[in-house]
């Protein structure tokens, strides 16, 4: 046993092993005996102090040991006792910087990945992503007929057309910004390709990978309307940001509005409650007065998103060629043709809502667009034109009224 303690002694620390003295056979109490005990004190730390082999716990095991190799008497001596304390109190404050390395170290891992999470959302632009939420779980809704209509089936069916439109949604958003990174630090700079948040890279990583995930649950759901809706909205979507011959529509004011109001007006509300109602409940294609309200009143907030979109973002679009609306037209004569066209949209829908028979309808869709219209009108006399954070904040406000729309639409019957 002697031999063995020796052997490992020598094989772990050699310069410890040297100074051990021949007359004196180091013993190990039983619990230290075997393979795996003589392993453990491969890890441990050794020190030489008199009559007896100190071994000192690391860090890494959070303890605080001394194993003793006793050579001669097995009393303690005050000296050794103070040793002891020494080697505990080293070991306690090595303990203590490694946890508290430990924390600092996941804070900070933490604060980076809630900034990386914030990125993503901004590069989501999620004021377009409450849009297609809210758009399709509406239009989705105008097929039922009643609860019993409420399946597993519809559920699925659902979440198909949601997800798949929400992926295609961020795919377009995202490419649009690959290609405008200049002109982002210019008019959006907070946005994370053009702050550096993002790299390149990882920018088009996540546009590549949101596509084939769009692609493959319309694939998987073997609708015909979803799959078109999606193919459609690849191809506008790739046509108004990609930078190549005959593309980047964006260049173009009619162009540019086209894309936008096709997708958001016509997609959305024909090809999803073709969708919902002829794949998923299985009923003849029959569009209803709500459906074909939203379509033509969407057109026109589609067109004023369109348009207005534009308007803070004059200076950044005239430096790299970007022939906007705003741009040809002025931001001034631009704003006030998209409120007028909204305050139309909003006396058409008026209009609308007090040709129908039911009491209980008519008061809502009356009511309801008028209060939105004179809220437009309120607060677009306080507007400064000229002032980029209170347009942009206005524009914010035009897409609140976008998602309100979508909680008037089943009351048009």
């Amino acid at each position: 046993m002697a031999a063995a303690a020796a052997a490992t002694t020598t094989s772990t620390m050699p310069a410890a092993a040297a100074t051990l003295q021949p007359a004196h056979a180091s013993r190990l109490s039983p619990e230290w005996r075997g393979t795996k005990n003589r392993a453990c004190l491969g890890a441990r730390k050794f020190s030489w102090t008199g009559h007896q082999l100190s071994v000192e716990a690391s860090a890494d095991n959070c303890l605080s040991q001394a194993i003793r190799l006793n050579t001669g008497p097995t009393r303690t001596t005050g000296r050794q006792c103070r040793h002891f304390s020494v080697l505990d109190v080293k070991c306690c404050a090595a303990t203590r910087r490694q946890q508290t390395f430990s924390a600092d170290q996941f804070e900070a891992i933490g604060i980076k990945v809630m900034k990386k999470l914030t990125a993503f959302y901004q590069f989501c632009r999620p004021h377009t992503i409450f849009g297609t939420i809210i758009g399709i779980t509406a239009v989705s809704l105008l097929p039922m007929k009643g609860l019993d209509d409420f399946s597993m089936k519809f559920l699925q069916g659902f979440l198909e057309a949601l997800v798949s439109a929400l992926c295609m949604n961020i795919y377009v958003v995202g490419l649009n910004q690959l290609f405008d990174i200049e002109i982002d630090k210019v008019n959006k700079p907070t946005l994370p390709l053009a702050s550096g948040e993002f790299s390149v890279a990882t920018g088009a990583l996540l546009v590549v990978a949101f596509l084939v995930m769009s692609i493959s649950i319309g694939l998987r759901s073997k609708s015909a309307p979803l799959i078109c809706a999606l193919l459609v909205s690849f191809i506008l979507g790739s046509a108004y940001s990609i930078d190549a011959p005959l593309l980047r529509w964006k260049r173009h004011a009619f162009l540019a509005a086209f894309c936008i109001l096709f997708v958001r007006a016509i997609l959305v509300q024909l090809a999803f409650f073709t969708h919902m109602q002829h794949h998923v409940l299985k009923r003849p294609l029959a569009p209803t007065k709500s459906v074909v309200f939203a379509t033509f009143f969407m057109c026109c907030f589609s067109a004023v998103i369109a348009l207005f979109k534009d308007i803070p973002d004059v200076d950044g679009d005239r430096d790299f060629g970007i022939q906007s609306l705003s741009v040809r037209l002025g931001q001034q004569r631009v704003y006030w043709l998209c409120i007028n066209i909204l305050l139309t949209a909003y006396g058409a829908a008026i209009l609308v809502g007090a040709s129908s028979t039911n009491l209980y309808t008519k008061i809502v869709t009356v009511l309801g667009h008028g209060l939105l219209g004179f809220s437009l009108w309120q607060r677009a006399r306080q507007i400064d034109i000229m002032n980029k954070a209170s347009i942009t904040t206005f524009y914010m406000f035009i897409w609140k009224l976008f998602y309100a729309e979508y909680f008037l639409i089943p009351f048009v019957q």
